[in-house]
């Protein structure tokens, strides 16, 4: 459970994070549109373990690759923007949420489930 003070530090480094990548996310990936989905602090607020969801992208590891690759400058943006707020810039993990992936599986599933025939209870 995260206290509130971990949850305040996460949505500040969410609204940072995102306004970084929407200015500088075309460098890094042309044609994607990144979108950070969740942040997690630790609570010592010393890591900050950031899901990214990837638009318009076949490779998703491929661009979390090089979102991992420009990390510390990803780090040293966001240090620029948050350093009157904060005491120590958090190290920067990145995963990719992969949410929408399982949604959609799901719904195919059930989509398929509902197409069938249901068959009687006997006896």
């Amino acid at each position: 459970m995260e206290s509130k003070r971990q949850q305040k530090f996460a949505g500040v480094i969410q609204q940072d994070l995102a306004a970084i990548f929407q200015r500088e996310g075309m460098n890094l990936l042309p044609n994607t549109m990144i979108t950070i989905t969740k942040v997690r602090v630790t609570p010592d607020l010393a890591i900050a373990r950031v899901f990214l969801s990837f638009f318009n992208n076949t490779n998703n590891q491929l661009a979390l690759n090089t979102i991992k690759a420009h990390a510390s400058e990803i780090r040293y943006k966001l240090g620029a923007r948050i350093k009157d707020q904060v005491r120590i810039i958090p190290q920067l993990e990145f995963f990719v949420d992969d949410t929408s992936d399982y949604v959609e599986r799901m719904d195919k599933i059930f989509d398929k489930i509902s197409k069938e025939e249901r068959q009687p209870d006997g006896e």
